[in-house]
């Protein structure tokens, strides 16, 4: 390549990105009913990446401009040697942010040295604190440990703790008063996400199921006084946010059907594949694992191929309540 490379990544509806979303594993201890089938298929290990090819795409997405990344699963901290990864991550020069998204089973022993390893926020997924419905709906999951876990990461001191959940009708739809009083005890936050149609399910149908975050709003309403904020922008990503008067919380909602927000899109996603994928609605893609496995690999072969991706990011999703998927990849697959 004879030509400079940039120094920020600009999409063709002129967004910026500068956020990715780098998922280090497809497995997870949990199988969350909305998020992968009981009996799943994983990637062989043969087909995903080393922890220093992830490292490789870290670094060269950080020196093209992406001043965040989040790593994601599966479960990230059930990677072996995820934490020395972490760390490296953490130390790239050019990063202002490390984010991780957990389902909260391993942070009762791993908060304290993913502070130190350079995480400055933890999102944690928590949909129900029932324990017999938490159950049913991770398949595998035990609250306790989860709560316990949540605790920890409060008291190690991260800059943001929030936790995200999914809310379904006839599931856990009845707790959300009680989940924004569980943040609301601790001074954290919550994003109440509405389900996506990603993977083929048989646990349940997504067109009963589906809550939109417009009833969940008028229900919370009328217990908390939610005050609007700002419009996603920056580390609230497609969130919309509400302060909860009187208290350090506030409640966002992420709203993919009810409320697009593509044309804020600041982010892309690797899958621990090496898929680029330029959106999470749409199967537009490049193959990362390609470059970096050629026999000519280079960081700036590497690098181009994330410029050049930029041309095929579209402009939005376009996700249906109650549709049947059009993306057959599990969120496991996707990263969280």
């Amino acid at each position: 390549m004879n030509s400079q490379l940039p120094t920020t990544l600009v999409d063709t509806f002129a967004r910026r990105v500068n956020y990715l979303r780098l998922s280090v594993t497809d497995r997870c201890d949990f199988r969350c009913v909305y998020c992968m089938s009981e009996d799943m298929q994983f990637a062989p290990k043969a087909e995903i990446l080393s922890l220093e090819e992830l490292y490789q795409i870290a670094q060269a997405f950080t020196e093209l401009g992406v001043g965040k990344i989040r790593l994601t699963g599966g479960e990230p901290l059930i990677r072996t040697d995820i934490m020395s990864l972490i760390a490296r991550i953490g130390s790239l020069p050019r990063l202002k942010q490390l984010a991780l998204t957990t389902n909260g089973s391993q942070l009762a022993r791993l908060a304290p040295a993913l502070r130190a390893a350079g995480v400055s926020r933890v999102n944690i997924s928590l949909d129900s604190l029932q324990p017999r419905k938490f159950r049913h709906l991770t398949r595998h999951g035990n609250l306790d440990q989860v709560l316990a876990g949540i605790d920890a990461a409060v008291a190690t001191g991260f800059t943001g703790v929030k936790i995200n959940a999914v809310i379904l009708n006839g599931r856990n739809a009845d707790e959300t008063r009680d989940l924004v009083q569980f943040v609301v005890d601790r001074g954290i936050d919550i994003a109440f996400i509405e389900e996506m149609p990603l993977g083929q399910i048989d646990e349940h149908d997504r067109a009963i199921t589906f809550c939109s975050n417009q009833a969940l709003q008028e229900t919370l309403s009328g217990h908390f006084d939610l005050q609007a904020l700002e419009g996603p922008a920056g580390d609230s990503g497609p969130a919309r946010y509400f302060a909860v008067a009187g208290t350090r919380s506030r409640v966002g909602f992420i709203s993919p059907h009810s409320d697009n927000f593509c044309h804020l899109c600041n982010r892309v996603r690797v899958t621990v594949e090496g898929r680029l994928l330029l959106c999470l609605g749409n199967e537009h893609s490049v193959d990362l694992r390609a470059v970096l496995r050629a026999p000519d690999y280079s960081p700036e072969k590497l690098k181009w191929a994330i410029v050049e991706a930029m041309a095929i990011k579209p402009e939005r999703h376009n996700f249906t309540p109650g549709e049947q998927p059009q993306i057959l990849r599990f969120m496991n697959a996707t990263g969280g």
